[in-house]
């Protein structure tokens, strides 16, 4: 239930109606971004929020069992904060954002409608949709740790306890938006930063990272292919941080870390057929080994 003060109720209730929608997003980097439907900006709470973005919002629906509610963000690409290179780049990715209704004759008159975060975002032919989850949504999340084989710890984090080296490399080639060739990374095998993490440490993308989907070798050098763009300010000769991956089995954590004391998986636990095998025959051991997955 939503409280009106007695000046926006008034508001409200006149005939002539004075109120915008806006929208007010905070980023994880810490950025703050306003924006309205109305055709000049709107100044409160020490932000500028921007006219002409081309903001719009579908319909929200709140429920009273903390269920999340269906509501999109969508707009036009063509604001100097809001560009395909940093919506590809995942900066807007879990962004605060809230929603309120103002008077903009006087924007100290306004209500907070909807207050959430930044799911999902697609874009297409210059415009973008975003999904607006709501502070529910947080409780829908699975929490705690899960019984399986593989660890459910980050490489390098508390529970893991593996010092992590970071590989300075540089950009030789940028192939597509999710390829590159670098050089300084010629002595490492093929697949150990698999699931690592590339960071950008200068040029004009610095600050910008992506996990790695895939390090390999080829006859024109080494590749590594990410999962999404480090954006169009990349440039051949920009350097990048690289992390190792992990791929969670206990078979990894022990050869090639040197860490099973610290495993934080189940390795040994039997799989889902040894629910339903039954006894062998010529004296077999029934010990679950041949079941593991």
């Amino acid at each position: 239930m939503k409280t009106l003060t007695p000046a926006l109720a008034a508001a409200l209730a006149g005939g002539v109606g004075t109120f915008a929608t806006c929208w007010r997003l905070t980023r994880a980097d810490g950025r703050v971004f306003g924006f309205t439907d109305h055709d000049r900006d709107l100044v409160f709470a020490g932000v500028v929020h921007a006219a002409a973005t081309g903001f719009t919002a579908t319909e929200t629906t709140a429920r009273a069992d903390l269920s999340v509610g269906g509501l999109e963000v969508e707009g036009a690409l063509t604001s100097d904060v809001l560009t395909v290179d940093d919506v590809e780049a995942g900066l807007w990715d879990g962004a605060a954002i809230e929603i309120d209704l103002v008077d903009w004759s006087d924007p100290n008159r306004r209500l907070t409608l909807r207050r959430g975060v930044l799911g999902e975002i697609s874009r297409a032919d210059g415009a973008f949709t975003a999904e607006v989850r709501s502070l529910a949504h947080a409780l829908d999340e699975t929490r705690g740790r899960l019984f399986q084989h593989r660890c459910d710890a980050e490489l390098g984090d508390a529970r893991c306890g593996v010092v992590v080296a970071t590989t300075e490399v540089v950009v030789a080639a940028i192939v597509d938006d999710h390829r590159l060739r670098i050089t300084g990374l010629e002595s490492a095998t093929a697949g150990d930063f698999d699931r690592g993490l590339a960071r950008v440490t200068d040029g004009e993308g610095a600050g910008r990272s992506s996990e790695i989907r895939f390090h390999g070798v080829e006859i024109d050098g080494v590749v590594l292919d990410l999962w999404r763009p480090l954006g169009a300010g990349l440039a051949v000769g920009d350097r990048l941080a690289l992390t190792p991956g992990c791929d969670r089995r206990f078979e990894t954590c022990r050869d090639r870390f040197g860490n099973a004391v610290a495993f934080r998986g189940f390795p040994f636990i039997p799989g889902n057929d040894f629910l339903i095998a039954s006894p062998a025959v010529g004296g077999a051991v029934n010990d679950g080994g041949a079941y593991v997955s």
